[in-house]
């Protein structure tokens, strides 16, 4: 009997779709996916994947909003998510009717939303970002005098008002998987390893960024593994990403921020439940069923579209 790997890539050429994984997936997820044609890299560049390629079925290894994301981009395509039931903290602490009541008690604010939102949230933006692209768009905006609602991660958006002066009003969502890192074991661990490189993602807390050397995107991240000098290094985001840093550079140390806090079982725990309810299992059993479809309303579609048509059309 061949194994679960090639029934999937079977049932991927068969239905002509496409694997598309998120970093944070397991490690066997994503070698899969680029094996078979896919990709893994962070949401935004997944969704671009599925659009430019020739597929008719988008199959996302990540959480739901992604598998969103997929579809705004490829409205016209099929998207499946491997369980329905993965999502994101960022994604459930913004629900629409409460951010679009927020939105209109500060009409004359931009609305800029971090990708890990509904497609709702997105609709209702002005812009849509990604931790990698944030920075620049803020400047840009309080460049032109805006003044920002930012949502929803306040980690993140506290970063970026700290690094860009904008005049920033936060929701106040957090990433369930970051705000758990811990500054004080961070500074005890890195006096431990005092040649060690501190990565960090900015949906930490503000006294974790602090005592980064980077702060950065998943992708920043992984290149700064492959690329910075330091031999051992010390990472603070979803532990999902370790094996892709492996794949770059196989030599370096590289170990988990803590996360443990008083009477903690594990010294870190900083992976997203969400993302392990990704599976070999299901990814076949959605491939051949077509179960776990993402269908978003036309107008919110359009919408969604038009708020990172205007990041993307910034960063080209």
């Amino acid at each position: 009997m061949s194994s679960i790997t090639d029934q999937i890539k079977a049932e991927l050429s068969a239905k002509n779709a496409v694997l598309v994984a998120h970093y944070y997936v397991s490690a066997e997820l994503q070698v899969l996916a680029e094996e078979s044609g896919g990709i893994v890299s962070d949401s935004l560049e997944m969704a671009r994947f599925g659009q430019n390629c020739t597929a008719e079925t988008i199959v996302v290894a990540g959480v739901k909003f992604m598998g969103e994301t997929a579809k705004i981009l490829s409205p016209e395509k099929t998207v499946l998510v491997l369980d329905e039931g993965a999502t994101c903290s960022l994604d459930e602490d913004c629900q629409i009717d409460e951010f679009s009541a927020f939105c209109d008690q500060h009409a004359d604010r931009t609305v800029v939303v971090y990708a890990n939102t509904s497609a709702e949230v997105k609709a209702r933006a002005d812009w849509v970002v990604t931790s990698g692209s944030a920075l620049n768009v803020v400047k840009h905006l309080k460049d032109q005098g805006k003044k920002i609602l930012w949502a929803p991660d306040k980690h993140l958006g506290n970063y970026v008002k700290n690094e860009t002066n904008a005049d920033m009003l936060l929701w106040q969502g957090s990433c369930v998987v970051h705000e758990r890192f811990k500054a004080d074991a961070l500074a005890n661990l890195k006096a431990h390893h005092p040649k060690a490189g501190v990565l960090v993602h900015p949906e930490s807390p503000q006294s974790v960024v602090d005592l980064a050397d980077l702060v950065g995107s998943t992708t920043a991240l992984i290149n700064a593994v492959r690329d910075r000098p330091e031999q051992t290094f010390i990472i603070a985001t979803d532990n999902g990403i370790f094996h892709k840093m492996r794949e770059v550079a196989p030599n370096k140390t590289l170990i988990e921020a803590p996360t443990a806090g008083q009477g903690a079982d594990c010294e870190s725990c900083a992976h997203c439940e969400w993302m392990a309810m990704n599976t070999l299992e299901n990814c076949l059993d959605t491939i051949k069923t077509g179960k776990n479809e993402i269908n978003i309303d036309i107008s919110v579609n359009q919408k969604a579209q038009k708020s990172i048509q205007k990041l993307l059309d910034f960063t080209a």
